[in-house]
C-alpha cells in the first residue's frame, strides 16, 4: 500500500500534548552522536529532538567534545563517554547499557565515526535496547557488513540513509528507489527511510511518499535534524512507521518555509530548527 503524505494526514497522526503531562510524559530519549571534528552533528540531532517536543533528551558524546556540546546545548542532558581517537570506545558500553532501560527511543550514528569502538557501541545498543532505535549516517555504514544484527533484533529499528549510504548498505537501487526501499525493509525487517527527492518511508508493507522538501536542504547537517525529529516522535509514543513518516514531512515542510523566507542557496539546518515550532503549534 502506497500513501502520499500531506498536512492533514500528518496532523491526524501527531499525538496531542497531555495538559496534565510532565517532562517524563513526552519521552526520554538517548542520542549517541558526534566525534572529534563532527560536533555539529550531535548538536543538530539534539536540537531537532528538542524542537519536536521531546521531554528529556540525553546526549552521550566522546569525552573530548563533551565541553563543546555542554556549552552549546542548554536544554539537553549532555554526558561524556570513554573514547579512542575522538570516537566512542568499547569502554562506553557499560554506561550506555545502564541508561538504556529508562529510554523510550534511541538515536545512534550522526557524526559517530567508524571504528571498532563505534561498532561495538552500535551492536550493543541494537542487541539490548527494548525501545525503538534510529540508525543514521555512520551507523548505517557500520552495519553494511553486519546486517544480521538488525535481522535478529526484537525491537523496531529505523534506518535513515541518503542514496549513497543506502548503496553502501544495500548495494543496489535496481528497480528504483521505492522498490529498493521496500525490499530492504522486508529483508532486514526494519523501517527504511530512503532520503532524497520524494523520500520513501516503508516497513515493507505500507509505504509513504513525501512531497515536501527542496534542494536547499541538500547541505551537511540536514539529515541530523531529521533523525532528531523522528526520535522525538518515537519518544512521544508514535508507532515507528508513523513517527518516521511524520518526521520526514515536518522536516521537509520546515525546509520549504526556510526556502520561502531565505531562498534555497543560503538556508541552513539551523534555520529549519526555528521553523519546527510553527508546524507543531
Amino acid at each position: 500500500m502506497v500513501k502520499k503524505l500531506d498536512a492533514q494526514k500528518v496532523r491526524a497522526l501527531l499525538p496531542d500534548r497531555d495538559p496534565r503531562g510532565h517532562k517524563g510524559t513526552f519521552g526520554k530519549i538517548l542520542l549517541l552522536c558526534g566525534s572529534r571534528g563532527f560536533t555539529g552533528a550531535a548538536y543538530l540531532a539534539a536540537m531537532g529532538a528538542l524542537r519536536s517536543g521531546a521531554g528529556l533528551v540525553y546526549l552521550g558524546v566522546p569525552e573530548s567534545i563533551y565541553a563543546i556540546e555542554a556549552v552549546k546545548l542548554n536544554e539537553a542532558v549532555v554526558f561524556p563517554l570513554p573514547e579512542v581517537h575522538g570516537m566512542l570506545s568499547e569502554e562506553a558500553v557499560p554506561e550506555i547499557l545502564r541508561r538504556l532501560p529508562q529510554m523510550d527511543a534511541v538515536l545512534i550514528g550522526c557524526g559517530l565515526g567508524k571504528s571498532h569502538g563505534t561498532l561495538a557501541v552500535l551492536q550493543s545498543v541494537l542487541e539490548n535496547a527494548a525501545c525503538p532505535v534510529v540508525v543514521d549516517a555512520d551507523g548505517i555504514t557500520l552495519l553494511a557488513a553486519h546486517k544480521n544484527i538488525l535481522r535478529g533484533r526484537a525491537g523496531a529499528a529505523i534506518l535513515t540513509p541518503h542514496e549513497g549510504e543506502f548503496l553502501r548498505f544495500w548495494g543496489s537501487l535496481q528497480g528504483g528507489r521505492e522498490a529498493s526501499a521496500v525490499n530492504c525493509a522486508k529483508e532486514i525487517r526494519c523501517i527504511t527511510v530512503l532520503k532524497g527527492h520524494e523520500t520513501v518511508i516503508t516497513d515493507g508493507e505500507t509505504t509513504y511518499i513525501n512531497p515536501t522538501g527542496n534542494p536547499g536542504m541538500a547541505v551537511g547537517g540536514s539529515g541530523d535534524v531529521l533523525s532528531g525529529i523522528i526520535t522525538a516522535l518515537l519518544g512521544q509514543g508514535m508507532t515507528p512507521l508513523e513517527a518516521a513518516a511524520c518526521g520526514v514531512w515536518l522536516h521537509g515542510r520546515a525546509g520549504d518555509l526556510c526556502a520561502e523566507e531565505l531562498g534555497q542557496y543560503g538556508m541552513l539546518p539551523t534555520d529549519m530548527l526555528s521553523k519546527l515550532p510553527r508546524l507543531l503549534k
